[in-house]
Formats: structure tokens, sequence, C-alpha cells
């Protein structure tokens, strides 16, 4: 594994490898890694002659300044961990994918409208900054991303077919812990009884699949989180998956999911279910 800092070393390395004609895999990340991102990491792997992963919490899609000076960074940890299921890490500093304050806007329609991007203003225009940043420079034929983040998927699709990128957006199930809590890096900030306790998110999105009606479901789920007094619900939403709008029905030929927010003291947990 070679630890790249530089777009210039990036670009250069990416460039050979094309050349050399080698199928390139891309594992985005902001680092402070766990199973599930080793788990795309693998999968990477298993499906490319070289990879590439990146670790750069991205200060363009936070809106929360104290969630990004909190957002753990672990980098000796993280490499260690990447050992030799990577090829190149890309490790570089924000003045170097940031030489002067990004001027994009990005408008990915009602993907990046609902949900995340209502409760995070700007969240998914930075999203967009940096995956199209990383994914010209690499030029990868697959890039992985975890399905625990599914919205941003379909805003990372969205951006690809406007801006005429073909990497192939490769998706990866949500890895859970023992407990059933998604893996998250942000499950490091939550304390023994957080952590818990948060494993109910799972459990009563689980639960609720036995309700037939969209109606009941949500209100069976809004009422179980109001239960348990270490959770604060953002939202809870049964939408189309391809659309993302909410539906109140399971008619959708596109499938219909569950998505959840929810604070367990400071820390902002998503996940999500699919009832169709």
């Amino acid at each position: 594994m070679k630890i790249i800092t530089t777009v210039k070393d990036l670009l250069n390395t990416s460039v050979c490898d094309s050349a050399g004609g080698k199928q390139i895999g891309m594992v985005p990340t902001m680092g402070a890694l766990h199973e599930g991102h080793l788990s795309l990491i693998r999968r990477a792997r298993s499906e490319n002659d070289v990879v590439y992963v990146s670790i750069f919490v991205n200060p363009v899609q936070f809106s929360n300044a104290e969630d990004l000076e909190k957002y753990p960074r672990t980098l000796d940890e993280d490499l260690r961990l990447i050992g030799d299921l990577a090829d190149y890490v890309f490790a570089p500093s924000v003045e170097e994918v940031f030489p002067v304050a990004p001027s994009e806007i990005y408008n990915f329609g009602t993907v990046s409208s609902v949900m995340e991007g209502a409760s995070r203003p700007g969240h998914f225009n930075g999203v967009g900054v940096i995956v199209r940043r990383l994914l010209d420079w690499v030029r990868p034929h697959k890039a992985y991303f975890g399905e625990k983040d599914f919205q941003q998927i379909a805003v990372i699709r969205e951006m690809c077919k406007q801006c005429r990128i073909f990497s192939e957006i490769v998706t990866c199930p949500i890895i859970r812990e023992p407990n059933g809590l998604a893996m998250s890096s942000r499950n490091r900030r939550l304390s023994q009884h957080e952590f818990a306790v948060a494993a109910n998110i799972h459990k009563i999105l689980e639960e609720s699949k036995r309700f037939n009606d969209v109606s009941e479901i949500v209100n069976y789920v809004e009422s179980e989180m109001l239960k348990i007094p270490e959770f604060k619900l953002d939202y809870f939403q049964i939408a189309d998956a391809q659309t993302l709008l909410p539906v109140d029905n399971f008619n959708s030929d596109n499938g219909v999911m569950g998505f959840i927010t929810v604070f367990v003291g400071p820390v902002r947990l998503i996940d999500n279910v699919r009832y169709r």
C-alpha cells in the first residue's frame, strides 16, 4: 500500500494504471474506518486489478461546525486496518483538495431536497463537490458505497449522470454491529449506554415490517421512538426507493423504503429498511 497526499501524484498514478489497462476500483471514505468500510474495500479488491481508498474529512459537506470538529480522525489506525487490501490510499490535506474555496453549485433535483437534504442544507452539494473531484482524479471503473447512506448514493448517481461520469456506482449492503446498530464512524462518539440503546433503532424498524399500512408503520415507529428518552427523532420517512419522494402506499414499482435519522445524545445516526 502506498500513501498519496497530493493531487498531482494521484493523477500521475491513476493515469499510469489506466494506461496499463488495469481495472480500477475506488472506495471514497472520511476515515474512522470500521468493518462496513472494510467490506467495501474487500469487494473492490475482489473485482478490480488495483484499488484506491480515499481518506478525507470533507468540510464542505458539514452544515454543523461542531459535528465537523468532533468527527473522528484516526489515520494511523485506518492505514493499519486497510493493510494490503488497497494499493493506494489518498490522504490529502484540506488545502490540497481545496486550494481555493469550492464554488460548484449542483441541482440534483428531488433526490437531494428531501430527508437529509431538508435537514442538512448544503450537505449534498458538498458531497457532490468532493465525489466529483475524486472520480475525476482517479477515473475508477467502479466506485463503492454502502447502502446505509442510501440517499447519498442516489445523489451521486444523479451527479454522475449530469456530469457524464461513467464510473459504475456499486452499492453494498449495510454492515451492522452484533446488536443490530448500523456501523458508522459516529458510533465511536456514543457512550457504552448510548451504544446499547441505539440498537433499538434497527429493532424498531424491523418490527415495523409486520404492518401492511404506511400510516400504521409511521405511527408505530414514531410512538416507539418517543418511549426511549435517549432518542430525539429527526425524521422518519417512507419513500419510493428510486425517487425518494414520500409515498402513502406500497404500490410503487420501484420498491418502498423507510428512512430514519435519530439523535442519540449529541450523535446523529441514520438507518433504513426496505418494506417492498
